[in-house]
This record gives C-alpha cells, sequence and structure tokens, in this order.
C-alpha cells in the first residue's frame, strides 16, 4: 500500500501556500483517491497555522516543522526539515512543488533516505496501482513515461499542469515535528529584488505577452520607433500585469548591433531554443508565427496574435485570433483603456 506525502512551504510573505505548492497539494489529493492511499502534507515556515488552516478540506495528517530558523529558504535547515517530515511519515511517494526552495534540496533528501528522485515531473498516473510520472525532454518535444520500484519515489512537479488547490478553510491540527538543526553557517541579511513592475517575467501571470522583432523594425514612417515601442510594452506590463516573452530574433539583435529593446534578454525568450511556460492566454505582437518560436507556446491555452501580414504564421492555424493590425496602434489603444479601468476602479 503506497503511503503519499506532499512537500510544502510557506511563501515569501510567510502566511500562505504559493501556487505551485497548491498545485501539488491537487495532485497529492487526486493521487491519494486514485490509490485509496492515506495523504500527508508537510509544511515547512516560520509560522504555518495560516497555510495549515487552507489544508484542512483535503482530509490529508498534516505535519509542520516550524520557527524562525525556517523564515528564510537555506538549505541545510531545508534539508533537516524536509528529512525530519519524511521520516515521521514514512511515505513512499514523496510529491513536491519545483520551487527553487524544494528543488535544490529534495534530491539530497532522497539520497538521505535512500530513495530516488525525478525532477520536471508534469503527470502522475494510476494504472491499476502502477504509478507512472510523465516529464519532458528536449524542449518539450519528447515525452517520457517513468516508473520506479525504489521507494521512496520523490518527484518535482512543475508548475502550471494541473489546477491548484482550492477548499474551505478550518483549523487544523498540526503534528509538529521535532528536529535538532547542524550547525547553521548562513545567515540571510536581506533581500534585494526588482520592484514588481520592474520585473518582466511572472510565471504566475494569467497572460503571456511576447514580443517580436518587428518592433524595433522601421515602420510606415520610415523610421524606427525603438523608444515608442519600449514605453507601450511597460506600460502594457504594468497596467496587466502580463509576462513578458520574446522571439529569438528579437534578442538576437543584441549581438547583432541592431536596435534592441533594453528590458529585454535571453531569459524573455520563447520557442525551440528557449522557454515553454504555461499561461492560460497568449497575446503575440510583431512576431511572424514561424514554427521554431510557436512550439514554446504548446502549453499557452488561447492564442492571439497582432501582425500586419494576413499570411504570416499566426494565420495558418496556429493561433486562434489573428488581427490585421499595426502592433503600435493596437497596443496605444489597450494601454488608454487599461489606465481608464484603473482610474475608475480607483475612483470606485
Amino acid at each position: 500500500m503506497e503511503k503519499i506525502l506532499v512537500l510544502t512551504h510557506v511563501d515569501e510573505a510567510g502566511s500562505a501556500l504559493p501556487k505551485a505548492a497548491l498545485e501539488a497539494v491537487s495532485a497529492g489529493v487526486e493521487l491519494s483517491k486514485s490509490l485509496g492511499a492515506s495523504l500527508a502534507i508537510g509544511v515547512i515556515g516560520a509560522d504555518v497555522q495560516s497555510a495549515a488552516d487552507s489544508l484542512i478540506a483535503t482530509g490529508a495528517r498534516i505535519l509542520a516543522v516550524s520557527g524562525a530558523e525556517f523564515a528564510q529558504p537555506r538549505y541545510a535547515s531545508d534539508a533537516a526539515a524536509c528529512e525530519a517530515i519524511c521520516r515521521a511519515a514514512e511515505p513512499t511517494l514523496v510529491l513536491a512543488p519545483s520551487t527553487s526552495r524544494l528543488a535544490r534540496v529534495v534530491p539530497g533528501v532522497a539520497h538521505r533516505i535512500g530513495g530516488v528522485a525525478d525532477t520536471h515531473i508534469s503527470t502522475i498516473t494510476n494504472d491499476n496501482g502502477a504509478i507512472s510520472a510523465g516529464r519532458w525532454f528536449y524542449r518539450q518535444r519528447i515525452e517520457a513515461v517513468l516508473r520506479r520500484e525504489t521507494r521512496p519515489w520523490f518527484m518535482l512537479l512543475d508548475s502550471g499542469t494541473r489546477a491548484a488547490w482550492c477548499g474551505e478553510a478550518g483549523t487544523a491540527t498540526i503534528e509538529n515535528v521535532a528536529l535538532t538543526l547542524p550547525a547553521l553557517r548562513t545567515t540571510v541579511s536581506g533581500i534585494r529584488a526588482p520592484k514588481q513592475d520592474e520585473q518582466t517575467i511572472r510565471p504566475d501571470a494569467k497572460l503571456l505577452f511576447v514580443a517580436g522583432a518587428g518592433w524595433t523594425k522601421k515602420q510606415a514612417d520610415g523610421q524606427v520607433h525603438a523608444t515608442e515601442a519600449e514605453s507601450l510594452i511597460l506600460d502594457f506590463l504594468r497596467n496587466s500585469g502580463a509576462s513578458l516573452g520574446s522571439s529569438k530574433s528579437l534578442v538576437d539583435q543584441s549581438g547583432e548591433n541592431q536596435v534592441v529593446l533594453k528590458f529585454m534578454s535571453h531569459l524573455n525568450q520563447v520557442g525551440q531554443t528557449g522557454s515553454t511556460p504555461r499561461h492560460p492566454k497568449g497575446l503575440s505582437t510583431c512576431c511572424h508565427g514561424e514554427e521554431p518560436h510557436v512550439v514554446g507556446w504548446r502549453f499557452i491555452g488561447e492564442r492571439r496574435a497582432v501582425n500586419l501580414d494576413a499570411n504570416c504564421g499566426w494565420a495558418r492555424g496556429k493561433a486562434d485570433v489573428l488581427y490585421v493590425a499595426d502592433a503600435f496602434k493596437v497596443m496605444s489603444k489597450v494601454n488608454a483603456l487599461l489606465a481608464q479601468r484603473k482610474a475608475q476602479a480607483e475612483h470606485a
């Protein structure tokens, strides 16, 4: 009989579970029902009561390691906490979100307790009691199905592959797991991070906005309007909360002595040699929609594009809606509408 444990941690605010952790909880609940197996959830953080209360509807056993030492990510303390929870729960299957905090410690924890670990898991299926895990290789072009006999089996789940857990909150009973921490040599003195409106890559955004090389080409008046393009794109990102993506041709221009968008880097690249983000909706602008780029859109739900070329790649079945229009004019109008809606909301 399998025993399932979901490892989680509180978010940066320290009061709730991040979206990726809630997705892992959903996976654990579904798998436990499918197998008829017991379910336990481990929570790590400075104060975990609020996070645990949000999980009461799962019916799971809730174990926690809490205290000031676990307020910030640290390999030594996080690995010790995960190990202690695993030894207390004695699971055969361990699911964990692929957050930066857990992704770096889970393989080490698996080694400590004699288990195995697999990363980037996107699906978990039950075939008459045989557990299979699916993951993608080669930029999401090859899907592999894994099975393992070794237990415990740790699986780091990619975010965006399932709905986040949402259940009625209550007052949870927590089993506090005691442990003795090793000597901690790392202290967190502070956090330096860009402002929210300067962060262009937002994995949890509802919309992916992709900019193509057309933004930096000559427009109808024969001139390049890169400064205006930067302003339009950044205004849209601030007003909509969208995540920014790019075509390869646009980010490559920095090495070709061409006009570039200053806030764009190869980290924003979407496609065969870039990322494959997961968002409910996507909007492409000034991009022709060629196959090497569109392959990065395979996990985007609703696709829309703005392009002056009615015969571009997006028009050939790669987009749900294609607007044959000038992206500069379209985005200028969209920004005006978003600003108007924001002003109305502030005065409401």
